[in-house]
């Protein structure tokens, strides 16, 4: 069963290029941003389950402001440094979860059990 749609802002363009390879088997919609700006937009036009932000790109903040402004949405938070400052200070922002970019596979386990955390709240 595929979900509706996921947004990503990554830097790498071998990780978006990677990611975005392994989500289209899960998801309907993989739409790829490349700045803070568009990923808002994309996620106010789509209305996507999960958003995957890299933290190079984005502040703790912003997180923050995307997480009230679009409650709806896991945001699923990468950083090419990601430790547990990092990922405490994102939780308290309101990501669903921070991961090192460079683990793909932990990336898509948080994003999968973000949509299905998703998928559970709207039923």
């Amino acid at each position: 069963m595929q979900s509706s749609s996921v947004v990503l802002l990554q830097s790498d363009p071998a990780i978006v290029q990677s990611l975005c390879a392994d989500l289209r088997h899960s998801f309907r919609s993989v739409k790829e941003t490349r700045s803070l700006n568009e990923l808002r937009t994309s996620i106010a036009k789509h209305h996507p389950e999960v958003a995957i932000l890299d933290m190079e790109m984005a502040s703790i903040t912003e997180v923050g402001l995307l997480a009230h402004e679009f409650p709806s949405v896991s945001i699923v938070c990468t950083h090419r440094l990601a430790d547990e400052e990092m990922w405490a200070a994102a939780l308290r922002a309101g990501a669903a979860d921070i991961c090192p970019s460079q683990d793909k596979r932990g990336i898509l386990t948080a994003v999968m059990r973000s949509a299905s955390r998703s998928q559970s709240l709207a039923a």
